[in-house]
Order: structure tokens, then C-alpha cells, then sequence
């Protein structure tokens, strides 16, 4: 018999804290019929009966439609209202497109390209003018 009473005081104390940390972790906005206080009081004065009201008639409920236009954590983000991280230049593929134009020069990539074939030239005669060098020296 004693092991019943003793079982039963364990149940009681589990339910009583359990239902005083979901009342005092709930929002005051969304607590049900009754101030937050209230609830707390009920819980711990009329235990285990307060604890179980609480969770038949003041819990918040959790349905998964919520009011539109609330967010609460741990919800998640509407796809519109994803913060995005920014994104480096070279993965941003509007900035790379972006880079032949060079403030609305469409040519740029044209003249990239003149520019390197001259150095390529000029890299080519500098280097044919070392090798006459060195054969004259040898």
C-alpha cells in the first residue's frame, strides 16, 4: 500500500511540474481564459486537479494553421520572408553576368581580348630578340 501512495505522491509532483513549466514558458497572450498568475496559482494550491485543468482549458493550443501574419520560433519562415544570407560576389550569378558589360560597355570583352593578344605579341618578340641575343653570344 505504501508503494501506491508512493507512486502516486511520484505522479503528482511529475504532473505539477510539468504543467507549471508549460504554463510559465507559454505566452501571456496566448494563455486561455484566465491571467498566467492564475494559472500558476491554480496549479500549485489545487495540485493535481489544477494541473490537469490547466491542460484541458488554459494550455495554448498548438494547432499548426496559425493566425496569418504571426511568427512564432521555431515555426519556420514563409518562403517570402526567408532572411537570406548575403552571397559572394563570385556566386552571384547576376553580378558575374554583369562583368562583360562593365557599366553598359558591351565591348569590353573585345578589347580584354585585343589587349591580350598585344602583350602575347609583345611577349613573343621579346623573346625571339633574347634568343637572337644569346646566339650571338655563343
Amino acid at each position: 500500500m505504501i508503494r501506491l501512495y508512493g507512486l502516486l505522491f511520484v505522479l503528482d509532483l511529475l504532473l505539477l511540474v510539468v504543467a507549471l513549466i508549460d504554463c510559465v514558458s507559454a505566452d501571456e497572450g496566448e494563455v486561455r481564459h484566465l491571467p498566467k498568475i492564475v494559472w500558476v496559482l491554480l496549479i500549485l494550491l489545487f495540485s493535481p486537479v489544477g494541473a490537469i485543468v490547466w491542460f484541458v482549458a488554459g494550455r495554448p493550443r498548438r494547432s499548426g494553421a496559425a493566425r496569418p501574419g504571426t511568427w512564432r520560433p521555431g515555426a519556420g519562415f514563409p518562403e517570402a520572408q526567408r532572411p537570406r544570407r548575403p552571397v559572394a560576389p563570385d556566386d552571384d550569378p547576376a553580378f558575374l553576368a554583369g562583368l562583360g558589360d562593365r557599366g553598359g560597355d558591351r565591348d569590353s570583352g573585345r578589347e580584354d581580348r585585343e589587349l591580350l593578344s598585344r602583350w602575347e605579341a609583345d611577349l613573343k618578340r621579346r623573346e625571339e630578340e633574347l634568343r637572337r641575343r644569346e646566339g650571338e653570344t655563343s
